[in-house]
């Protein structure tokens, strides 16, 4: 544990904030410049986060896995579309939407949208149509985040919901089964260095995943849908343990042992990995800044989009 995990939770929390932001600056992010703001919803909405922090608490009681799930969702909206809620539209004809919980990354694993549901009628009811969806993935994950151990960072809010989907991006969300090449790339090409990738696979340190996605594919003669832990220290705690994971050549997935097994490994993510595994307030930091860089990623605020009456569906337009 870093010698710093005996400060109180609110002064760690200040600390932890005050260098992602630092981090956000060096990383190039311009959350300000998307049109985001940590205040958005003061005057608006000012019970916000209380509000999505209530539902995720009761949530978690009946479902350990939910934290995990939740910020799950905000990483598979952010690289299909930007973040814009596209995740959670269901299909509907009548729109001409197909949805994207039904690419192979996402169906039967990405869940957690029960509880978005229930966050989004409970802002409809205390501010109706002010809170978008997207902007609800992007709070859930901070939430979840905190509430399991992790760091604490003050989310840019202002997004507006889109209206459409896009399966061909969907299908290319990074795979378990990626190279780190191929993975790099996927990050690149968003504007996502190696030290978010890195940082953001960290995520890991509280998630489970099917074993037919893992290195050893339900060798234990496990049906393909049983859950493996990807951290089996502390599966529900958000620290830096899923990076020793790695140093020990453990990693469940393959896509998460690559950054250290890659060939470029070693010039490029390997060095990371030890710094988070040696420190994690480093790691913290670092996985604040990314997220809120990756949080930033193709935005629509303003008049762009819409604010969804109901996340599954986009609103209907009078006639």
């Amino acid at each position: 544990m870093a010698a710093s995990s005996s400060l109180p939770s609110a002064a760690r929390c200040s600390l932890l904030l005050a260098a992602a932001l630092v981090l956000v600056l060096s990383h190039g992010a311009h959350a300000q410049g998307a049109g985001l703001s940590s205040s958005f919803y003061d005057n608006s909405c000012p019970s916000t986060r209380d509000i999505v922090r209530r539902v995720i608490q009761d949530a978690r009681v009946a479902d350990t896995r939910i934290p995990a799930s939740l910020i799950r969702l905000h990483f598979h909206d952010c690289f299909v579309n930007g973040c814009d809620g596209s995740l959670l539209l269901d299909d509907d004809l009548q729109e001409g939407i197909t949805s994207e919980k039904t690419v192979r990354a996402n169906n039967g694993s990405a869940r957690g949208f029960n509880v978005v549901d229930d966050i989004k009628n409970a802002l409809e009811k205390a501010c109706p149509g002010i809170v978008s969806c997207a902007d609800i993935l992007a709070l859930a994950a901070e939430i979840s985040v905190e509430l399991a151990g992790g760091p604490y960072w003050s989310v840019p809010l202002g997004r507006r919901d889109g209206t459409t989907t896009n399966i061909e991006s969907a299908n290319n969300l990074p795979s378990p089964f990626d190279s780190l090449e191929t993975l790099q790339e996927k990050f690149r090409n968003l504007g996502l260095d190696d030290t978010d990738l890195v940082a953001l696979q960290g995520a890991h340190t509280f998630g489970r995943s099917q074993c037919q996605f893992t290195q050893q594919n339900c060798t234990n003669g496990q049906q393909r849908g049983a859950l493996v832990n990807l951290d089996g220290a502390t599966p529900d705690v958000f620290d830096n343990k899923y990076y020793d994971v790695l140093l020990q050549g453990r990693a469940q997935l393959p896509s998460d042992q690559v950054m250290l097994s890659d060939p470029v490994a070693a010039t490029t993510t390997a060095p990371i990995v030890q710094r988070f595994s040696g420190s994690q307030n480093e790691f913290f930091r670092n996985f604040a800044a990314s997220m809120i860089k990756m949080g930033n990623i193709g935005p629509l605020t303003g008049k762009d989009g819409e604010i969804r009456n109901n996340c599954r569906r986009v609103n209907k337009k009078p006639y």
